[in-house]
């Protein structure tokens, strides 16, 4: 899939890598964070990348864009984490023009989640697109692309149970939790960091183990507390974390942190232990698990349980696959018509300076010319032989590129036409 407003070829890729081959630890040097995304739409502008859009959550970062050669695009990637090159090429993917496409669709609507239907994902590509857009990055290709993904993401949710029964990363750390700790409803739980992983454990919690004993430590004490407040829990300082580490029986972490912030010289345990650490990168260092009575879970093992509500939505995916082909159709019909429209445009354009001619030839050599009624009749033929060549474009077994060069052959309607 050219894109034909530049005079290279440029293609549409899909590049990055996601947790299907790449651990927790790799994925946390290919993270990046919201400086680092800022850095990377700069030097994409900076080397003339026309249109881009990058995601980098939990399980993936991936580059949505064009390019001449998808090198590019792993570069920006390289250049502005902690990833290197040769990692990339072990774990990375690169998916071109109607394969980059239909990845987009997939991630988008949570069938190539981690969890099954997580839909979490969509948000993300929004909140990418609109920060692309800021930067100029973002032209009607990947704007109507995103717009059909977003589509398809809102008719699976609303025709398909793919996402009934929540489950999430922080619904599988509750439900693991609920499963492994007894008496849950009175052991001291500590949530440490408040994001958007953190905020839907909480929540949760709240819900499913009818806990009063749960305490919100955060970087930000005033975020923790806007939390704190809708769900009526206490928010400790985080100058107070190796204290309030001490008291627990179940810490979650889920911070933004680039580095390890719960190691075993801050533990002083008192009491058997369980970390469940949805960070990434990873927020706890495993040498926790040195200490005796501490059990360490990180968010790769919770997404691996599977349980009768991820069973049952696994029944929905051909449902899901049959909505995204709709409309990823849809959108390929739209591509299919921009790529040949300046095309038909030059056609009509040839075909009506054709008819003006000889309108003004007749009109002088013939007496009572009906020019009103030539002028009808000429352009109801030039609107149907204009719509006979561009239903022979849509046709799917049509070969697009040397039809459009014969036409412009034929007719001599060049590019510089256009």
């Amino acid at each position: 899939m050219e894109n034909n407003n530049t005079s290279k070829h440029h293609y549409f890729y899909s590049v990055g890598l996601s947790y299907k081959k790449a651990d927790a630890e790799i994925r946390g040097k290919f993270s990046l964070d919201a400086a680092a995304k800022t850095r990377l739409l700069e030097q994409a502008k900076t080397e003339g990348i026309e249109s881009l859009i990058v995601t980098s959550t939990c399980n993936r970062t991936e580059i949505y864009g064009f390019a001449e050669h998808p090198f590019q695009l792993i570069k920006l990637i390289c250049e502005n984490s902690q990833g290197s090159v040769e990692a990339f090429q072990k774990v990375g993917f690169v998916y071109k023009n109607q394969e980059a496409i239909s990845h987009l669709f997939r991630v988008g609507t949570g069938l190539d989640s981690q969890i099954l239907g997580d839909f979490e994902i969509i948000a993300q590509i929004k909140s990418s697109f609109s920060q692309s857009k800021v930067f100029g990055l973002a032209n009607t290709f990947m704007e109507r692309l995103v717009n059909a993904v977003i589509q398809a993401s809102k008719k699976i949710k609303t025709d398909t149970e793919i996402s009934s029964g929540a489950t999430s990363v922080s619904f599988a750390a509750v439900q693991y939790i609920i499963k492994n700790v007894e008496d849950i409803g009175n052991k001291n739980i500590l949530l440490f960091g408040t994001g958007k992983i953190g905020r839907n454990t909480c929540e949760n919690l709240v819900k499913h183990t009818k806990n009063e004993h749960i305490t919100l430590i955060n970087r930000t004490k005033a975020k923790a507390e806007e939390l704190a407040g809708k769900l009526n829990l206490i928010v400790k300082d985080y100058s107070e974390l190796h204290l309030e580490l001490q008291k627990a029986d179940v810490v979650v972490v889920a911070t933004g942190a680039q580095n390890p912030t719960v190691d075993k010289a801050i533990l002083n345990l008192k009491k058997p232990l369980l970390i469940l650490d949805l960070s990434i990168p990873k927020n706890v260092n495993e040498d926790v698990e040195e200490m005796e009575g501490v059990t360490l879970i990180h968010m790769d093992y919770l997404s691996q349980i599977t349980d009768e509500t991820l069973e049952n939505r696994k029944k929905h995916i051909p449902a899901a696959e049959a909505i995204i082909e709709e409309i990823k159709e849809e959108f390929i019909t739209w591509t299919k018509g921009r790529k040949f429209a300046p095309t038909i445009n030059a056609l009509k354009a040839k075909l009506n300076a054709i008819k003006t001619s000889e309108l003004d030839f007749q009109s002088k050599k013939i007496s009572n010319f009906n020019e009103e009624q030539a002028e009808i009749i000429s352009n109801r033929i030039i609107q149907k032989i204009t719509t006979h060549f561009a239903n022979h474009l849509k046709d799917d077994d049509t070969m697009v590129d040397e039809s459009i060069e014969w036409i412009e052959k034929v007719f001599k309607i060049g590019a510089n036409t256009k």
